[in-house]
């Protein structure tokens, strides 16, 4: 595994004129290449570490595999710089990626890649369906999840520039917690994670994000069968369509005693 955080010479200023040179603590930023059957798919930027579960949350979230039967092995390429590149080859009978997936660009952190188009696509490329997960959480234990999502980010403390995703179970227990430089990557951690271990759909359970409540990313919960997607920030207007669409809780600014549901309000047990 790379390198998680990297040491660097900063200048420290002060509006009162106080000046000082001290070293300091960044969250590595580095490109991985994903590759199928040596067949490159996709470059995305993330922090090194739980690669294998990056690439399988993210081949999940793409439709591509569904659960760990579909994947035969995945390894770091021999010619790859620092563990860059990982290989993925499928199971006997799994379709490879179409070639209308292969993505000849870099993936930011910041904003991930959504292969589909709208909400009426994915209502025909549901692989579990939500709706009918019948988990209530009280407004005590969602109240309680930011705090323990921040205590558990380890690298966050040492650099406050990482996103998390923490996976609990609806009496707040947390299952997994990832951590990324693409919020994205941290979800697609995640799932990975749970894939990786035959657990999905991830019923009766609350993925807690330490940003905003994009489209994407309630688009992966909903992939991986999570009920309830609850965010310290706000959700975006198409994320809140999804949410309603699918049958997912959508819980957004989520900080101190107060947050807002934007869906689902019916599992929250008042």
């Amino acid at each position: 595994m790379g390198r998680i955080t990297v040491r660097r010479p900063v200048l420290r200023l002060s509006t009162s004129g106080v000046r000082g040179r001290r070293p300091d603590t960044l969250a590595v930023e580095e490109p991985l290449e994903i590759r199928v059957a040596g067949k490159p798919l996709t470059i995305t930027m993330r922090t090194p570490g739980h690669d294998f579960d990056l690439v399988a949350g993210f081949l999940a979230a793409e439709g591509v595999i569904g659960g760990a039967q579909d994947l035969a092995t995945m390894r770091y390429c021999a010619d790859a710089h620092e563990q860059n590149t990982l290989d993925v080859v499928l199971a006997p009978g799994v379709a490879p990626p179409d070639d209308s997936m292969t993505r000849a660009f870099t993936t930011t952190s910041a904003c991930g890649v959504c292969g589909k188009a709208s909400i009426e696509a994915l209502r025909t490329d549901r692989p579990y369906e939500v709706g009918g997960d019948p988990v209530r959480v009280s407004p005590e234990v969602l109240a309680a999840l930011p705090e323990r999502l921040r205590a558990a980010q380890r690298v966050f403390d040492r650099t406050g520039g990482l996103h998390a995703a923490g996976l609990f179970d609806a009496d707040g227990g947390l299952l997994a917690l990832r951590e990324d430089v693409g919020r994205h990557n941290a979800v697609d951690k995640v799932v990975g994670w749970a894939l990786r271990r035959g657990r999905l759909p991830l019923t009766g359970t609350v993925l807690m994000v330490s940003g905003r409540a994009s489209f994407e990313l309630t688009q992966k919960a909903m992939t991986a069968g999570v009920p309830v997607l609850a965010a310290v920030s706000a959700p975006s207007s198409l994320a809140v369509e999804l949410a309603e669409d699918a049958g997912m809780t959508l819980v957004g600014f989520l900080r101190g005693e107060t947050m807002n549901v934007y869906a689902g309000a019916e599992r929250i047990a008042l």
